[in-house]
Formats: C-alpha cells, structure tokens, sequence
C-alpha cells in the first residue's frame, strides 16, 4: 500500500468533495452509529461554510486537503488560510508579535482545525489502512504549501495524542496544552458521581443545584425534532450576548444555527431553561458516539449558579444516562474543576518556516510542556474526589 503514489490536491471548501467521500476518511465508524467526532464530519464543516462563518471576510479561508491512490480518496484534512489568531483556543498571540517584531510577517498561515471548535479529534482523517501513508501524505502536503506560498507557519490544532507522537517523528513541533473534562467512571446517576467526591465539595455542588433551580422556571432538554425555529431564535440571542462580551463580535452567523437544525439536529443537545415560558438561558453541546461536548451558553438573565447547572451538571446527568465515557466542556476555565471537571492534555503540531525562529519557538514549547505537565498534576490532586486511603 505504500508503493501507491498518492496525489493530494486543495480545495475551496468541503462543498467541492462528495460528502459520502470525505465522511469515509473522516468518521467511516459512523456506518454503525453516530460519528466519534461530529465536528469533522462533512455536515458541520459544510454548515460554517455555507452559514458564511469561514470564508469571506471572516479570516478563514477553507482548503480542505484530499489525498488519493489510483483515484480513490483514502485521506482528507480540514485546512485554512488564516489571516489572525481568533477563533483557534491554542493560542500564539505571542508568536506573531515576537515575529513580526523581529521584522516578519507572520499572517497569513495555515490552520488544520475545526473553526471555532477546542475539541480534540482527528485532524489527519485516513480511511481505515492508510493511517501511516495518509498521514505522511497530508503532513508534506501541508508543509509544502505553506513553504511555496511562503507563509509564515502551519499548525495543527486539537490533534489526537497519537498524531502528535506521528506528527513529532516526522519533524514538526508538538505542543502540549490542557483543559477540563469529566470522565463518567461508570455511575449510576448523578448521585452516585457525588458519592465520588470529598464532602465538602459534594455538599457545594448540591447547594448550587438547589441555587440554579430557585431561578423560578424549568430546565428542559431538547433534541432532534424537539427543537423548533424559536428555540434557536432564543439561543441566538444568548450566544450573540456572549460574543458581543468576549470576543466583540460572534464568531457563528445565524444561518449557521439554521443549518444545524437541517442535517445535525440529532446530534445536538440544546438545554433550555424557561421562566414564565419564555427562554432565559441556555447551553448547546453536541452529542458523539462516547462523548458529549459543551460548545456555548449565554444567558439573557442573570440568575446564581444557573451557568454551572446548564453547562455542566446538565451534561453530566446526560451522559450517565446515555452511557457516554466524558463530557468535554470547552477551552479554559479552573472553576470547572470543583465540579469534577479534570485537566486533561490536549495537542497540537506546528510547522515554523524560518530556522531560528523554529528553534525559539521549540525551547518555549519543551519550557511550556513542563509547566503543563506539573500544572496537571497539581490541580488533579486538588480536585474535589475523595482520596484513597494510604496504602
């Protein structure tokens, strides 16, 4: 199979490749089921496009990337030409401004990622059997492209552990970030996750829950047909609430929702809470074959601790009861710890053009792994579980 040559060409965007075609790279296990990773499934990188959240004026320009052997796709790789750092959560603010203080030009680059999107999957999407000449594949063909057009950079972003091993041996630098997840070990309820935990942090976590629910209305669950047109106008009003706070402006168009709602609504968990029928709050996450994962919340109304009960105790109840392995709630945020939220290391691969700012910027990573490593350690063994008795 590795005899094979294989041509890889760019794209201008996911709609110039057959769903059925890019889908048998990017979650061929989704034949049985839904897809590990719904993010890099052909659907959502088609509803940013055509929602008119990537491409345009927005700073990402799609190049997806396909490799094929005697004709056939055996491996594709979400790819854009960025012209800024927003919307990535692995962040080298501090890269450019180093570079281009240096007399460099570091925009534009190139980004392997899912816009807008810290979650960890597949970024090197291979048919089953072409894992190694795939990859290698789509690897030269980013450094390649990055080298002809002259950019700056390519970086890979929120890669599996193990195409970060793949991508290090192959020459590229590997960073090592973190964020919270929590992990189901197997609990019957939320009670028994509770049971889990020291009782101090037990007790604070059912205050809050007490506290979120006096907001004086319900908290609903939807999903699939559940959700109807005044459910997204609803949270399009919350995450424009959010957007405007953090980031200035949102990242999604409304249309994006809308797309959404027609080829991913059963892949969405969209909790509401609803005072006097009219929605005041809310949190999307996204549902995968073992993972639920927290996307946005915003919020019209500010009531105590309803935040934590949407975004994160609302998750967990819904992974115990469907049996999935974690909810991922998202980039940042240590308060997630004492709601049983742990660190967990997430990767990223990065090519450098110019050698010595190669060699600077690989000093700093091995400096920053080091750090993140003892980080995860100290807020692991800070958390809120019980600790086993000494032995």
């Amino acid at each position: 199979m590795d005899e094979i040559a294989l041509e890889v060409t760019a794209h201008g965007g996911v709609d110039e490749i057959d769903a059925e075609i890019w889908d048998a790279c990017a979650c061929p296990e989704a034949v049985t089921g839904r897809p590990l990773d719904p993010f890099t499934t052909h659907r959502f990188l088609s509803a940013l496009e055509r929602s008119g959240s990537v491409g345009g004026g927005s700073g990402w320009m799609p190049r997806p990337l396909v490799v094929r052997a005697s004709g056939a796709a055996v491996a594709v790789m979400p790819l854009y030409v960025k012209a800024h750092s927003q919307g990535e959560y692995i962040f080298d603010w501090n890269w450019a401004e180093a570079y281009e203080r240096a007399g460099g030009r570091y925009y534009p680059k190139l980004q392997s990622a899912v816009p807008f999107t810290p979650a960890t999957g597949r970024r090197f999407l291979t048919r089953p059997g072409w894992e190694t000449s795939g990859r290698a594949a789509l690897a030269q063909a980013l450094v390649q492209i990055a080298a002809d057009g002259g950019l700056s950079s390519a970086h890979v972003t929120f890669c599996t552990s193990e195409e970060a091993e793949a991508g290090a041996a192959m020459g590229l630098l590997h960073r090592v970030s973190q964020q919270f997840h929590w992990l189901n070990a197997g609990y019957a309820d939320f009670d028994g996750f509770l049971a889990a935990l020291a009782s101090r942090k037990r007790k604070a976590i059912r205050k809050e829950r007490e506290g979120a629910s006096a907001f004086g209305g319900t908290i609903r669950q939807l999903t699939g047909d559940e959700i109807g047109p005044a459910h997204w106008d609803a949270f399009w009003r919350f995450y424009q609430d959010t957007g405007n706070r953090k980031w200035g402006r949102p990242y999604l168009t409304r249309a994006f929702f809308d797309e959404v709602h027609q080829t991913m609504r059963n892949d969405v968990l969209l909790v509401l809470a609803e005072r006097g029928g009219r929605p005041v709050a809310g949190a999307l996450n996204f549902i995968a074959r073992e993972a639920l994962y927290g996307r946005y919340w915003g919020a019209v109304e500010d009531h105590p601790f309803l935040h934590f009960e949407c975004c994160y105790y609302q998750a967990i109840d819904y992974a115990i009861a469907h049996g999935l392995s974690r909810v991922e709630a998202g980039a940042q945020g240590e308060h997630k710890l004492a709601r049983g939220y742990l660190p967990t290391e997430t990767h990223s691969l990065h090519w450098i053009a110019d050698p010595r700012f190669r060699e600077a910027v690989a000093r700093f990573l091995e400096a920053e792994a080091r750090a993140v490593e003892e980080e995860i350690e100290v807020l692991t063994d800070y958390g809120p579980f019980r600790k086993a008795p000494p032995s």
